[in-house]
């Protein structure tokens, strides 16, 4: 499935696609790989609903999915994923993935036409069901909604250089972030992001990341009412502005390089939202970090801890009079999880919330202290993803 969207003409770039890729730089092609078809669950019971959080208090479906995924012939390759889970015990549906990729432009070049995640950050283009914790950092829940894919056009260049070094730049449509803009704002959203990473030894790796993403997508502040509760889901961005900056880091050690049976992960990702609206002091940002590591302590057990610091501005309208009030979010979780093979996953996580400083009224920072316990089983059937870093 293709995009329509005026940022664009599909067919004009698709066919300028495909004459790229079929001219004599693709020489080298690889060949074509079988259509493969895949589907994953996550089933999760939780004890109760995390403010900014994804999965409902009960028994629910998180992030699964059904893809499919294989080349078209040596020059393009495509992928499908239909995605599902339960928010307020309906089970809902969506396209997450519809694109069509180059595999044999030179130079490094690779481009990507379609609905895909954006690759802003370490954890937005990983599926949500491959993740470490039962629930992302409040970083992306906040910021992007948790997962943020959206319709657009994407251009990489991956360096030859002895380390790894890619740059690259996208440009969507920004509904899926931004739903309902308003009519003085621009259109558009666009990424520019930087990975560099290299091993340091035989038994240790890291990988650093920068991204900026450009919102011209702004809306109109809000009268000030009674709202609903936080743990509502919304696959929109809870907290936005203008200018986002994020940097992330991994660090990841194992026994000469054989993670089998020990690894240690160490992740950190810090993001920045600046101009987060029009009408207000162009000061005034919104700050998340999140810090977590997982020891991998036997071919089949892991343990991990992650503690995420998110402050935002809340601003509203009353009678006219824009009213800025600044609201604090602290999560930590612990987990401990079983994974007799790469497709299975038995987790346990506690994990408890505290908010300061913030609008009583406002459901985010409605209760200062909340502990919940959640057990999640993944299991996938057939073809997956590849494993990113």
């Amino acid at each position: 499935m293709l995009i329509k969207h005026p940022l664009f003409s599909c067919s004009t770039l698709f066919a300028s696609l495909c004459a790229i890729a079929g001219t004599s730089w693709a020489q080298n092609a690889p060949p074509p790989e079988r259509w493969q078809a895949g589907v994953v669950l996550d089933a999760a019971s939780t004890s109760r609903g995390l403010e900014l959080g994804a999965r409902d208090q009960g028994v629910g479906l998180g992030h699964s999915d059904v893809l499919l995924r294989g080349a078209f012939n040596e020059h393009l390759s495509g992928e499908a994923i239909l995605g599902f889970h339960t928010a307020d015990r309906k089970l809902e549906h969506h396209l997450e993935n519809a694109w069509v990729q180059t595999r044999s432009l030179p130079k490094g070049l690779q481009v990507r036409l379609g609905r895909f995640a954006s690759q802003i950050g370490y954890l937005n283009e990983l599926h949500p069901h491959t993740d470490d914790f039962a629930e992302r950092p409040l970083l992306y829940r906040g910021f992007l909604g948790g997962h943020w894919y959206d319709d657009g056009l994407r251009m990489n260049w991956t360096a030859p250089t002895p380390f790894y070094l890619r740059l690259g730049a996208e440009v969507f449509g920004g509904k899926k972030l931004v739903p309902d803009a308003n009519t003085e704002s621009g259109k558009r959203v666009s990424t520019l992001n930087l990975k560099v990473g290299n091993d340091l030894g035989r038994s240790s790796s890291w990988q650093w990341g920068l991204s900026t993403l450009n919102n011209q997508r702004t809306t109109h502040l809000e009268e000030h009412d009674d709202h609903g509760h936080a743990s509502d889901h919304s696959h929109a961005a809870r907290f936005t502005g203008q200018r986002m900056h994020i940097s992330d880091l991994v660090w990841k050690w194992s026994p000469q390089g054989n993670n089998r049976n020990q690894q240690v992960r160490v992740n950190w990702e810090y993001a920045q939202v600046s101009r987060i609206h029009p009408q207000l002091d162009p000061s005034l940002k919104h700050a998340a970090s999140s810090v977590g590591a997982v020891w991998r302590f036997h071919p089949s057990w892991e343990v991990g801890a992650r503690t995420d610091f998110a402050r935002v501005h809340l601003a509203e309208l009353h009678g006219g009079d824009v009213e800025v009030l600044q609201g604090r979010l602290k999560e930590n979780a612990i987990m401990l999880a079983y994974k007799p093979s790469h497709k299975q996953t038995l987790r346990l996580q506690l994990t408890q919330q505290s908010a300061r400083n913030g609008d009583a009224d406002h459901p985010v920072f409605a209760h200062p202290a909340k502990r919940s316990i959640q057990l999640q089983y993944v299991v996938a059937f057939g073809a997956h993803g590849a494993h990113a870093y």
